[in-house]
């Protein structure tokens, strides 16, 4: 069953306080470690991270250790199976790249994942289990899950990527506003499936992650050599196509002191740069003037392009929502698009 972001982050915020382990599917770097760290935050637990492809059988049932006359042994627990034992706070144990562990590192799981025990060692009650795998198709390694190991999760989901959940988030970590503006105009690039097996990145969120990352400190004459290795030749071509176009917009400083009288752009991609760059400036000082552009944009029917202003503004700075000019705003044209009438 396939789940956007929105959907697993409200899905695990139920099932992880009822105890209830999870399988979150889905290709390389659309985010499903975030989304569990997130939660994990959200839920106020602890995370322990384990990564199965790299463990051996005994890490999931401990060590055998003698008993001082040498007629018994017992197996005792190390490592993260240890601090699992030891929890004394809610812990999610976030099982990562499962699907890549051999058989007999997966085998070795089931016993925990069920009965939450290790022979006589037993999960304490706070723990709780989230995984995430890549699937098959998707040419990292992963050559399945035993079926067995597949039960024992309450639920198994397929994390997909969405347009509207990514610039969310970006809009509240800061990310670049040429870059939301981009894909933004080419939504189909955030997350493309890889069909070859040459070593190249293709687009996902985490490989724009990377390009936000050093957007301000790789020159132009190195920008597509830079952007095609995080996200591949024909995605980093748009891109800097795209960087034109919002580079020879009027500056959004300029715009913010003619409100009134300052260009309105007519074509999409200019259209999706200009919101994307008002709603980074916007403030309680200037939204006054914001509002002034935002209601000519709709006069000239832009609507859709004065919602994602209006929204992203007061996503990235709420205290707008203070304002004389936001709250004067409510009656009209704009407080329809802020209650998404």
């Amino acid at each position: 069953m396939k789940v956007t972001p929105a959907q697993l982050t409200e899905l695990l915020s139920l099932y992880v306080p009822k105890r209830l382990p999870v399988l979150i599917t889905g290709r390389p770097g659309i985010g499903k470690s975030d989304i569990v760290e997130q939660t994990a935050h959200a839920t106020d637990h602890e995370l322990l991270i384990s990564h199965p492809v790299v463990e051996d059988p005994t890490d999931s049932k401990g060590l055998p250790f003698p008993s001082p006359d040498g007629t018994t042994a017992k197996f005792l627990p190390f490592g993260d199976l240890e601090r699992a034992m030891t929890a004394r706070r809610p812990l999610i144990w976030f099982l990562d790249d499962l699907g890549q562990a051999s058989p007999a590192v997966q085998a070795a799981k089931m016993q925990l994942l069920l009965a939450r025990r290790v022979g006589e060692h037993v999960l304490p009650p706070q723990v709780t289990f989230l995984a995430a795998t890549n699937r098959r198709t998707d040419n990292a390694g992963v050559s399945g899950i035993l079926d067995p190991v597949i039960s024992r999760f309450a639920t198994v989901v397929e994390l997909e990527p969405t347009i509207d959940d990514w610039t969310q988030w970006a809009v509240r970590g800061n990310i670049p506003p040429a870059l939301i503006a981009f894909l933004r105009f080419r939504p189909d690039l955030l997350s493309v499936q890889k069909t070859s097996r040459d070593i190249e990145n293709a687009p996902s969120p985490r490989s724009w992650g990377f390009v936000a990352k050093t957007m301000d400190v790789v020159p132009k004459h190195l920008e597509h050599i830079s952007y095609a290795g995080s996200v591949g030749e024909g995605a980093a071509t748009e891109l800097v196509a795209f960087l034109q176009i919002f580079r020879e917009l009027p500056n959004p400083d300029a715009i913010l002191l003619a409100p009134d009288t300052a260009m309105i752009p007519t074509t999409p991609s200019a259209l999706y740069a200009i919101a994307a760059a008002l709603a980074a400036r916007a403030n309680e000082n200037n939204f006054d003037r914001v509002v002034r552009y935002t209601e000519r944009l709709i006069g000239e029917g832009h609507r859709e392009f004065a919602a994602l202003l209006v929204r992203d503004a007061v996503q990235r700075s709420p205290q707008i929502q203070n304002s004389y000019a936001f709250i004067g705003a409510q009656g009209g044209e704009i407080g329809k698009i802020i209650r998404g009438e």
